[in-house]
Protein backbone atom coordinates (compact mmCIF):
# COMPACT_ATOMS: atom_id res chain seq x y z
CA UNK A 1 0.00 0.00 0.00
CA UNK A 2 1.09 3.44 -0.67
CA UNK A 3 2.36 5.29 2.04
CA UNK A 4 -0.47 8.57 2.81
CA UNK A 5 1.40 11.61 2.65
CA UNK A 6 1.08 12.34 5.94
CA UNK A 7 3.13 9.57 7.48
CA UNK A 8 5.88 10.18 4.91
CA UNK A 9 7.82 12.37 7.10
CA UNK A 10 7.92 9.24 9.57
CA UNK A 11 8.55 7.04 6.71
CA UNK A 12 11.25 8.72 5.24
CA UNK A 13 13.19 9.00 8.51
CA UNK A 14 12.44 4.95 9.01
CA UNK A 15 14.34 4.65 5.91
CA UNK A 16 17.67 6.93 6.82
CA UNK A 17 17.40 4.38 10.27
CA UNK A 18 17.13 1.16 8.15
CA UNK A 19 19.96 2.39 5.94
CA UNK A 20 21.96 2.24 9.08
CA UNK A 21 20.55 -0.87 10.38
CA UNK A 22 21.86 -2.40 6.88
CA UNK A 23 25.10 -0.70 7.40
CA UNK A 24 25.85 -2.21 11.10
CA UNK A 25 24.38 -5.66 9.54
CA UNK A 26 27.13 -5.90 7.08
CA UNK A 27 29.59 -4.76 9.08
CA UNK A 28 29.85 -7.75 10.94
CA UNK A 29 31.76 -8.82 12.68
CA UNK A 30 32.90 -5.37 14.20
CA UNK A 31 35.57 -5.11 16.55
CA UNK A 32 36.09 -3.30 19.22
CA UNK A 33 37.77 -0.55 16.82
CA UNK A 34 35.30 -0.30 14.59
CA UNK A 35 32.91 0.18 17.55
CA UNK A 36 34.35 3.02 18.64
CA UNK A 37 33.39 4.55 15.26
CA UNK A 38 30.08 3.56 15.00
CA UNK A 39 29.02 5.07 18.68
CA UNK A 40 28.93 8.74 17.47
CA UNK A 41 26.63 7.89 14.67
CA UNK A 42 24.60 6.04 16.80
CA UNK A 43 24.50 9.13 19.23
CA UNK A 44 23.92 11.45 15.67
CA UNK A 45 20.86 8.98 14.99
CA UNK A 46 19.46 9.29 18.41
CA UNK A 47 18.94 12.84 18.02
CA UNK A 48 16.63 12.45 14.88
CA UNK A 49 15.07 9.09 16.99
CA UNK A 50 14.43 11.29 19.82
CA UNK A 51 12.39 13.81 18.36
CA UNK A 52 10.52 11.06 16.07
CA UNK A 53 9.64 9.41 18.94
CA UNK A 54 7.81 11.43 20.71
CA UNK A 55 5.94 12.71 17.38
CA UNK A 56 5.09 9.31 17.44
CA UNK A 57 4.21 8.58 21.12
CA UNK A 58 2.32 12.57 21.27
CA UNK A 59 0.25 12.03 17.92
CA UNK A 60 0.46 8.78 15.94
CA UNK A 61 -0.18 5.93 19.00
CA UNK A 62 -3.03 8.47 20.81
CA UNK A 63 -4.82 8.52 17.42
CA UNK A 64 -3.92 4.66 16.96
CA UNK A 65 -5.24 3.72 20.54
CA UNK A 66 -8.65 5.23 19.49
CA UNK A 67 -8.93 1.60 17.83
CA UNK A 68 -8.81 -1.31 20.02
CA UNK A 69 -7.36 -3.36 17.98
CA UNK A 70 -4.17 -1.40 17.13
CA UNK A 71 -4.37 -0.75 21.67
CA UNK A 72 -1.85 -4.18 21.79
CA UNK A 73 0.61 -2.96 19.02
CA UNK A 74 0.77 0.25 19.84
CA UNK A 75 1.58 -0.95 24.07
CA UNK A 76 4.19 -3.26 21.96
CA UNK A 77 5.90 -0.28 19.92
CA UNK A 78 6.08 1.75 22.97
CA UNK A 79 7.99 -1.01 24.93
CA UNK A 80 10.39 -1.33 21.66
CA UNK A 81 10.91 2.27 22.08
CA UNK A 82 11.74 2.15 25.43
CA UNK A 83 14.30 -0.58 24.76
CA UNK A 84 15.85 1.06 22.43
CA UNK A 85 15.98 4.32 24.15
CA UNK A 86 18.51 2.01 26.84
CA UNK A 87 20.55 1.04 23.49
CA UNK A 88 21.31 4.95 22.86
CA UNK A 89 22.00 5.89 26.41
CA UNK A 90 24.52 2.82 26.20
CA UNK A 91 26.09 4.00 23.22
CA UNK A 92 26.43 7.79 24.93
CA UNK A 93 27.82 6.42 28.00
CA UNK A 94 30.11 3.99 25.84
CA UNK A 95 29.08 0.73 27.27
CA UNK A 96 27.99 -0.86 24.09
CA UNK A 97 29.53 -3.86 23.43
CA UNK A 98 29.77 -4.93 18.92
CA UNK A 99 26.97 -7.63 20.15
CA UNK A 100 25.26 -4.82 21.78
CA UNK A 101 25.33 -2.97 18.47
CA UNK A 102 24.26 -5.88 15.89
CA UNK A 103 21.97 -6.62 18.65
CA UNK A 104 20.57 -3.21 18.32
CA UNK A 105 20.04 -2.70 14.43
CA UNK A 106 18.29 -5.53 14.40
CA UNK A 107 15.90 -4.58 16.86
CA UNK A 108 15.60 -1.69 15.24
CA UNK A 109 15.00 -2.95 11.96
CA UNK A 110 12.35 -4.83 13.40
CA UNK A 111 10.94 -2.72 15.29
CA UNK A 112 10.42 -0.35 12.25
CA UNK A 113 9.46 -2.46 9.93
CA UNK A 114 6.36 -3.52 11.99
CA UNK A 115 4.90 0.34 12.36
CA UNK A 116 5.37 0.62 8.37
CA UNK A 117 3.60 -2.67 8.20
CA UNK A 118 1.60 -2.78 10.76
CA UNK A 119 0.62 0.25 12.24
CA UNK A 120 0.68 2.79 9.72
CA UNK A 121 -1.33 0.53 7.02
CA UNK A 122 -3.78 -0.37 9.23
CA UNK A 123 -3.86 3.11 10.33
CA UNK A 124 -4.63 4.34 6.83
CA UNK A 125 -7.21 2.13 6.53
CA UNK A 126 -9.10 2.75 9.66
CA UNK A 127 -8.97 6.88 9.46
CA UNK A 128 -10.65 8.59 6.99
CA UNK A 129 -8.53 11.11 5.16
CA UNK A 130 -10.17 14.53 7.01
CA UNK A 131 -7.95 12.26 10.13
CA UNK A 132 -4.96 11.37 8.34
CA UNK A 133 -5.17 15.00 6.82
CA UNK A 134 -4.82 16.43 10.65
CA UNK A 135 -2.44 13.69 11.93
CA UNK A 136 -0.09 14.97 9.12
CA UNK A 137 -0.66 18.60 10.49
CA UNK A 138 0.30 17.48 13.83
CA UNK A 139 3.15 15.55 12.65
CA UNK A 140 4.68 18.46 10.65
CA UNK A 141 4.17 20.70 13.65
CA UNK A 142 6.09 17.87 16.23
CA UNK A 143 9.05 16.94 13.56
CA UNK A 144 10.27 20.61 12.30
CA UNK A 145 13.21 20.33 14.78
CA UNK A 146 14.64 16.82 13.73
CA UNK A 147 17.90 17.47 12.21
CA UNK A 148 18.44 14.60 9.14
CA UNK A 149 20.96 12.26 10.36
CA UNK A 150 22.76 9.19 9.11
CA UNK A 151 25.50 11.41 8.17
CA UNK A 152 29.00 8.80 8.30
CA UNK A 153 31.03 9.58 10.45
CA UNK A 154 33.92 7.96 9.69
CA UNK A 155 35.07 5.15 7.14
CA UNK A 156 34.47 2.28 9.58
CA UNK A 157 30.72 2.85 9.18
CA UNK A 158 30.12 2.52 5.28
CA UNK A 159 27.90 0.41 3.80
CA UNK A 160 30.21 -2.83 2.97
CA UNK A 161 29.43 -5.29 0.35
CA UNK A 162 27.17 -8.07 1.19
CA UNK A 163 29.07 -11.48 1.21
CA UNK A 164 27.80 -14.08 -0.28
CA UNK A 165 29.09 -17.75 -0.43
CA UNK A 166 29.29 -18.62 -4.01
CA UNK A 167 28.87 -22.43 -2.80
CA UNK A 168 25.49 -21.73 -1.48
Amino acid sequence: MLRDKSLIPLSHQHQRALAVCVRIDRAQPISAEDLQAWLPEIEQLEQEIQIHFAAEEDVIFPAAREFAELIPLTEELIAEHNSLRKSFCQAEERSMLPEDLIAFGRRLSLHIRKEERGLFERMQQLLKPAELASLGIKLGAALKDVTQSCVLTSEATKLKPKITNPLG
